[in-house]
Formats: structure tokens, C-alpha cells, sequence
């Protein structure tokens, strides 16, 4: 039997995929052919997700923890013993310090609408009593509030598009490593190819050119770019007098932005920076793919508005091929207010940022947060500032709920493990954010041991507390039409996929000047702001591992193997300066904190800049990771994470 599903993982290209199955045994997986992204292939993460599921360390059973917390020693238990315990602590702590102690923290361990993130699976049971909203900070939204400041709508150009391009600048990407079906269609294009992007990754050797940029100096290089582009009077006017507001301002602007003065912000030389201005000014259509890793730093919103505007100076944004591929989630018109249900909240409620979970758990009173529900995510993992994040989980007096697949360094701190479901045992539908296309997921094979959906979990909590509330009890099958109202189900799920018709880009005018933007206290130009991490040293780059995926795939043994040991890439005018020598063990560090590493020394990393992929686990790690040094502040935009506005200093060890 073939059964159609699609991956549920942080990655933009929300794969449909096939799973065989015979005698109630999933037996082969293989992405969906006919899907025209997918088109047959998976990452060569996903191509070992059917270990993943079968894995003999993947949690069956509820488990009640019996050691100190960190000490990951739990007991089995049963799901009644599991609910009434959930339900006793949940009731005390409502009655003591009201709803909004309690905070549902979800992670993007999945994108699903139904199980993951993208739906906030549970949110319907946690509105009814009051608890604090959750806000899914930690990826892109900086660089999407900075896209709707300038275009109306964070949906940029299909990424199919592509193919149609004559030139790509891929800009702080690296689609070979993390999202790789969007190569299919740059290949397609035949389209000269630049890779921005302070490392020089797979990507950046299969490109024509590639300019290494400082980290956090983006926006300055593409004020840069424009520069050269309006001196050489290649705007098109007739474009930006038509569908734009603000070109004098932002014209002026643009003349202060010389590539003198740029080649001293970015690191580049005058040559490369008048070089690619002049290629864009000339070549129509060019289109920007830039993907997340680019605005997580202080100024990583300002730096996705600049580049939503060159499209907009050039024309671009006319011409199919032409534009920014950011992310296409904008274009996704679901009924998410239906699915969540905000109207059961018996009055409003705060909201707690993902990316402040140690400030949070540490510092936040009126009330403080006394129960945390963990689901589909590992913080100890995947947050900022992994020691006071370690220090809020330790609290005694907090009281933990992890939904989990595997003992990840989060689940060591739980007081109550719970079993999911994985992607071929449930219910679920997709929106990719780097295609438009509805992903359909059918459930494929029975869940091992005692594994619940995320959905089923949170339908038993209700009924253990004894709520009354019809919505809390509506089947995956129901809260799927309502989501998809206006959507033709039955050809989603038969055929698996289903193409949406994205709105129109810009979405109204194109704002050089934003007046929304100035309304919430920001520039209304979009300018440049630099990089904000006080320390010295260099700037470490903590990018997507060819292995592992944030932190999913961390404990399967294969992948580990072949990511090798912890590595850290540096410069040999760096590494020399410091005496360290190629293998070396050396120790990163600075007032944050440190991890334990093996010196790299390759000219791929440019002076200044270190790099380190993310996604290891601290206990297989020596106890700590590259998010021990990442700081807990804000990006500039929408309370956006900064993992690479992080400096560090390296030692011989």
C-alpha cells in the first residue's frame, strides 16, 4: 500500500512524500514524484525518518521523573496515572496563580497544522483556562515583519519562478545543505548565480561568484548595490512612480550609501560591490533568494526590508523571475482564528516570547510561569542562552510537560513525559514556506506502544479536567474542514497536494517610507543598523547542519557519525593569531558562556567570522552547545532571535 504524506519539518520545502507499507509495517519512504517541487527526492535527513520511527530509544510510554531534574531518570506510568497528575498540578496552580501561569511553549519540532506549530495544538484547551499565549520567535519573523513594512504581505514570488531568472542573488542561503529543491529551478534558469554569505558554502562553490559580506552587514551591502544601480540611472522610473511611495526620501538615502563607505561596513572591496551593482543594473530579471539565517541579528528585519526594495528600484517585482523569495507563508489564506478559537479566552491574556525562555522562567512575575508545557520542541537544544535556560527548567517549583518522540536534553528536565505520534501515525496538513502548495498527510501505520497525536493528548486532558466545551473535543477530521474552509479537500487529500493562488506582490504600493512602520517606532526609511553584541573577538556564524535538523535527527546514530565530531571553522590568519592548529581542541567562549570544539582551519570562513553548524545535543557534546554563548535579546523587528549577532573568543584547550 502507498500512502501519501508529506514531511512535517522546519525546512521550507515542506516535502510530499510516499510511504509503502505492507502488513501494517511502513517499509520504504521516498518523496512524492509527481509533487512538482518534491519531484521524487527527500534531504538525506528525511531519507532516514523511517529509523527515525522505529528507533529503539524512541519514547512509547508516559514516564514520571524519579531523579533530580537534568538527571533524565524517570519510571513508567500509565496514561490515567499521567492525566490525573497533569490535571491535580494543573488545577492547583490555576487556583493559586491563575491561567497565565501556565505556558504553552511550542517549538517547530513540526510545522503541522493539526500537531505542530503552525496550528498551536492544544491552544483551544490552554485558551478556556486562560493560560499565556505562546509567540514563535526564534525563526523568521523579524525578516517577515521587515517584508510587510515594504511589500503589505510577507508572501514574496513563487519560488518556481525562478526558472525564469537571469539573475539569482543567493543571499545568505545555502539551499545544497538546508532546503534543497529549490535548486532544481535555479538550474533551470541557467541564470548567472551570486552567493552572499560570509561562508563559503556548498552553495557558494556551485555559484558564479561569491562576495563574503561581515555577518549583520546586509542591508548596508544592498544599499550598497543601489547605489550603484541609481548612478548609472537604471531605476525604473516608470515602475517606481507607479507602484511606489517614498522614492525621493529614499533616494537620498540611497546617495549617502557610497561603495566606499560600503566596502568599510561589509568587508568587501569597492570592486565587488560596483561589480554586482553594475551586473543587476543591466540584467533583468534578477531575483533574491534569501532564506532565515540572514536576519537573526539586531538588525535582521531592516535588512529584509532593504532587500524587498531592490526589486522595487529595478523594476523587478513586474517581470516574472524577478523579485525576493523569502518566504512564501503569506500566500497561505487559512482560517487559523477558527482552529485556535481566541474567543474561549474568558478575558485577554499575555504573551510570552519563545526566545526569552530563560528570562521568562527566571525573571517574570504577576504570576510567575509554574507549569510549562514543552511540545514539539527542545529549548535546552535550540534557545538562546542554554545556561539560564538550563536554570529556569531546574526550577523545583516548576512544573513540566514535555511531548516528545526521544530523551532529548529538554526531556531530562521534565516532572511528566508524554509520547507523540510521528508524521505516518497521524492526521496533519502542511503549507510549505518555500512553494505554495497544501500538503496533505495520511495517517499510514498504527503508533508503537501507548503514542498519542497531539491532538488526541490534549482531548484527554480536557476530559480529565472535566471541561464541558464542545470545541475541545472536535475530531482531527473537524478541526481539518475548519481550518481548510474554501479549500476543495477531497482532491487535497486524494491527490496530496493542492497549489493555492498567491496574492498579489506588492500587495498595494511598495513603501520606500513606511508609515507603519514609523507607527511602531521604527525607522521609516529602511536603513541600515548594525550588528549589537558588545563583546570582541569574532562574529560565529551557528548555521543549518547538512545532518541534522535544529536538533531533530541529534540522537540517530548514522547521522552523528557522519557529522563527525563538534567542529568549529576558522580562518588561518585567525587561528594563527591565536595559536591554534588544525584538529586542535579548543574552547569557545565568552561572558554568556562556552562549548567544546575541534579547530577547523579553511579559508571558507573569512577573517573575523567563525562557524559552527547548530543542532548538536548537549549530553552528547560535552554538556553544552553553541547556543550556550547566544544571547537572549531581540532582533529589531517582531522580538526575532540573534543567534549570529554573537561574538566569541576562541582558546587553545
Amino acid at each position: 500500500m502507498k500512502v501519501l504524506g508529506a514531511c512535517p519539518l522546519d525546512c521550507p520545502d515542506a516535502c510530499s512524500w510516499v510511504v509503502t507499507v505492507e502488513d501494517g509495517v511502513a517499509t520504504g519512504l521516498r518523496g512524492n514524484k509527481e509533487h512538482p517541487v518534491t519531484r521524487g527526492a527527500l534531504c538525506v535527513k528525511v531519507n532516514r525518518y523511517l529509523e527515525q520511527v522505529g528507533a529503539p530509544d524512541r519514547l512509547r510510554y508516559p514516564m514520571r521523573r524519579t531523579g533530580p531534574k537534568g538527571s533524565g531518570r524517570f519510571e513508567r506510568i500509565s496514561w490515567d496515572d499521567a492525566l490525573d497528575e497533569i490535571a491535580n498540578r494543573l488545577t492547583g496552580i490555576i487556583d493559586e496563580f491563575g491561567g497565565e501561569a501556565v505556558w504553552p511553549f511550542h517549538g517547530t519540532g513540526s510545522l503541522g497544522y493539526l500537531q505542530g506549530m503552525e496550528g498551536y495544538p492544544g491552544r483551544r484547551l490552554f485558551n478556556l483556562l486562560g493560560a499565556s499565549h505562546h509567540r514563535p520567535t526564534i525563526c523568521s519573523v523579524a525578516g517577515s515583519a521587515g517584508v510587510r513594512y515594504t511589500l503589505g504581505t510577507s508572501g514574496g514570488m513563487d519560488p518556481e519562478d525562478l526558472a525564469h531568472s537571469r539573475l539569482i542573488l543567493l543571499w545568505g542561503t545555502n539551499p545544497l545543505s538546508s532546503g534543497h529543491h529549490v535548486w532544481k529551478f535555479i538550474q533551470d534558469s541557467g541564470a548567472y548565480l551570486v552567493s552572499i554569505d560570509p561562508v563559503r558554502t556548498k552553495t557558494s562553490e556551485r555559484c558564479d561568484e561569491h562576495l563574503a559580506p561581515l555577518p549583520g552587514t546586509d542591508a548596508a551591502l544592498a544599499l550598497g548595490l543601489l547605489h550603484v544601480i541609481v548612478a548609472r540611472g537604471a531605476q525604473d522610473d516608470a515602475f517606481i512612480a507607479e507602484h511606489t511611495e517614498g522614492w525621493p526620501e529614499f533616494r537620498d538615502l540611497i546617495a549617502e550609501y557610497t561603495p566606499e563607505r560600503v566596502a568599510a561596513i561589509t568587508g568587501l572591496t569597492v570592486e565587488q560591490i560596483v561589480g554586482l551593482g553594475e551586473r543587476i543594473a543591466r540584467t533583468r530579471p534578477t531575483a533574491i533568494r534569501a532564506s532565515q539565517g540572514m536576519q537573526r541579528h539586531a538588525g535582521g528585519g531592516m535588512a529584509l526590508r532593504v532587500l524587498a526594495c531592490l526589486p522595487g528600484v529595478t523594476g523587478d517585482w513586474a517581470i516574472p523571475g524577478g523579485g525576493l523569495h523569502y518566504s512564501t507563508s503569506g500566500h497561505f489564506r487559512l482560517d487559523l482564528a477558527a482552529l485556535v478559537r481566541d474567543d474561549l479566552l474568558p478575558h485577554p491574556v499575555r504573551t510570552l516570547s519563545m526566545t526569552k525562555l530563560g528570562e521568562n522562567l527566571l525573571e517574570t512575575e504577576n504570576p510567575p510561569v509554574k507549569a510549562l508545557f514543552v511540545i514539539g520542541a527542545n529549548p535546552v537544544g535550540s534557545n538562546p542562552d542554554q545556561r539560564r535556560v538550563i536554570e529556569g527548567l531546574s526550577r523545583e517549583d516548576l512544573f513540566t510537560v514535555v511531548l516528545e518522540h526521544f530523551g532529548t536534553d529538554t526531556v531530562d528536565y521534565a516532572d511528566i513525559v508524554l509520547p507523540a505520534t510521528m508524521q505516518p501515525e497521524h492526521l496533519d496538513v502542511l503549507a510549505g514556506y518555500g512553494h505554495l502548495y497544501l500538503i496533505w498527510n495520511e495517517p499510514a501505520i498504527e503508533p508503537p506502544g501507548e503514542c498519542l497525536s497531539t491532538t488526541e493528548t490534549f482531548r484527554r486532558l480536557a476530559r480529565r479536567l472535566g471541561l464541558t466545551e464542545p470545541a475541545l473535543y472536535d475530531s482531527d477530521e473537524e478541526l481539518m474542514r475548519q481550518l481548510l474552509t474554501g479549500h476543495d479537500l477531497d482532491r487535497l487529500r486524494a491527490d496530496g497536494f493542492l497549489k493555492v493562488q498567491p496574492g498579489p506582490v506588492p500587495a498595494g504600493t511598495l513603501q520606500f517610507v513606511s508609515a507603519r512602520a514609523e507607527l511602531a517606532g521604527h525607522d521609516p526609511l529602511p536603513a541600515y543598523t548594525p550588528p549589537a553584541d558588545p563583546g570582541d573577538g569574532l562574529v560565529l556564524i551557528s548555521a543549518a547542519s547538512q545532518y541534522f535538523l535544529n536538533t531533530i535527527f541529534g540522537s540517530n546514530p548514522e547521522l552523528r557519525r557522519r557529522a563527525g565530531e563538534p567542529r568549529i571553522t576558522l580562518h588561518p590568519d585567525d587561528a594563527a593569531a591565536r595559536g591554534i592548529t588544525d584538529g586542535a581542541p579548543v574552547r569557545v567562549a565568552n561572558a554568556r558562556g562556552s562549548f567544546d570544539s575541534i579547530a577547523e582551519i579553511s579559508d571558507r570562513v573569512r577573517p573575523g567570522v567563525a562557524a559552527t553548524p547548530k543542532g548538536r545535543w548537549a549530553k552528547f557534546s560535552g554538556g553544552a552547545t553553541v547556543n550556550a554563548t547566544i544571547a537572549e535579546r531581540d532582533a529589531d523587528y517582531g522580538g526575532g532571535a540573534v543567534f549570529h549577532d554573537n561574538r566569541v573568543e576562541v582558546y587553545p584547550w
